[in-house]
């Protein structure tokens, strides 16, 4: 037995698959462009990710690098916007 998903569903999955496409696109043309750039970028993720999930007693030191590791990432875009 087929089962289908209401109208006002269809769209929304649709919508969302274009937009993941559309997104892996302009990933993928952003890393082709900038290697060291995007993989600046992922590397300053994957330390604000790692800092985050850090126990929180360290004296401040935690937040103020999370909050230096946010400025870099922001950084990096506008280096990533004017390469282009």
């Amino acid at each position: 037995m087929k089962r289908y998903l209401p109208l006002h569903v269809r769209p929304v999955r649709v919508l969302g698959l274009a937009a993941l496409l559309a997104a892996g696109i302009w990933v993928g043309r952003a890393t082709a462009n900038q290697p060291h750039m995007q993989s600046a970028l992922d590397h300053l993720q994957a330390a604000k990710s790692e800092l985050e999930v850090s126990t929180r007693n360290k004296g401040g030191h935690r937040v103020n690098a999370i909050r230096l590791v946010n400025e870099a990432i922001g950084e990096v875009h506008k280096g990533i916007a004017a390469g282009r």
